[in-house]
């Protein structure tokens, strides 16, 4: 039997969890968080809206289908480290290209497995999301405490410089039809969108694709003016990590878009920005709803569904807001 390399993760109130490594070796510091979904796991690792974070998945088992580059919401994972009660290292399914585990160490991602997943994400419910070390390197664990409590975390920090794009560029891109084992056809494009890339998912950009949008994507401090030049018929304004108070230049572009009375909309941190832009404020929740479980009250009857739709909502919301006006269309 191959031997097990062990690996710690330590929170910064103390809380230790010992389990084996099966992704890359060394040492990372982040922001503790759990994921309620089933499936996903790749473009969960790849998703902007996860940098700066170490994240745990609740299902037992991660890693079964494999890894697969078309499902990819990035060129790159985002993820400081990956925790699960399970690693399967025998994926099967006729996509997958490599194994889970070999896909971390080749982007030298940590992971770490064997911990009880449900007791960590037990303890982050009642204590909030908190900083947190995951290590392969022997340590004691008062020494990762002392190191998880000197991380500057996330609030305060603009975490959207990390991850946008350098330079504007066309996506052409369309949706993966699995059925035909292909990329879908790409129709006629109606509308003209551009899209400011505050850490964007490439999903959302090609699900504008499949609806006939022609999509150009921007830095996200890209000047409003400079923007605007480009006519679009609508503004797309994307999903990205960490606290939007800092990110104060697109604040004060989408303000100036607005004013425009072009359509805009926009996704989980886009969404908040366009809150701040029109007066609002935000707060960060005790722990973000990352997952695809979420409840849903229906206000009029009291009853409560599980939905089923994948997100990674960011856990900052807005407090106060002056109205929107009607061109201005926003969504969580």
């Amino acid at each position: 039997m191959t031997e097990r390399t062990p690996a710690r993760l330590v929170l910064e109130d103390g809380t230790c969890f010992d389990g084996y490594s099966f992704g890359a070796e060394g040492e990372r510091t982040g922001e503790v968080v759990f994921n309620t979904s089933i499936t996903g796991y790749q473009e969960i690792l790849t998703d902007p809206s996860y940098n700066g974070q170490i994240v745990t998945m609740t299902y037992p088992l991660i890693g079964n289908y494999g890894v697969n580059p078309n499902d990819f919401e990035s060129a790159k994972p985002q993820a400081e480290g990956f925790v699960v009660k399970e690693h399967c290292d025998t994926p099967s399914n006729y996509r997958s290209a490599q194994s889970l585990g070999d896909f971390l160490k080749e982007r030298d991602i940590l992971g770490i497995e064997g911990i009880d997943t449900r007791a960590l994400t037990r303890h982050i419910r009642l204590e909030g999301a908190m900083k947190g070390v995951i290590t392969t390197v022997p340590a004691d664990p008062d020494e990762l405490t002392e190191k998880a409590e000197a991380f500057t975390g996330l609030v305060g920090q603009d975490l959207v410089s990390r991850v946008t794009c350098s330079e504007p560029y066309p996506w052409s891109e369309n949706l993966y039809d699995i059925a035909a084992n292909q990329e879908s056809p790409k129709g006629k494009s109606k509308y003209r969108v551009a899209a400011y890339d505050f850490g964007v998912k490439q999903n959302i950009l090609r699900y504008l694709i499949s609806r006939g949008c022609d999509v150009t994507v921007f830095p996200a401090d890209t000047p409003a003016d400079q923007l605007l030049e480009t006519d679009p018929d609508g503004i797309f304004l994307s999903n990205g990590p960490g606290d939007p108070e800092p990110v104060h230049y697109a604040v004060e572009n989408i303000r100036q878009i607005i004013a425009t009375g072009k359509p805009t909309f926009g996704i989980c941190l886009g969404h908040q920005l366009t809150g701040l832009a029109l007066g609002a404020s935000t707060y960060k929740l005790k722990f973000g709803h990352r997952g695809a479980n979420q409840p849903v009250q229906e206000t009029r009857t009291g009853k409560v569904e599980i939905t089923s739709v994948r997100t990674t909502a960011s856990p900052y919301r807005p407090t106060a807001s002056t109205p929107i006006p009607s061109s201005c269309h926003t969504s969580t």
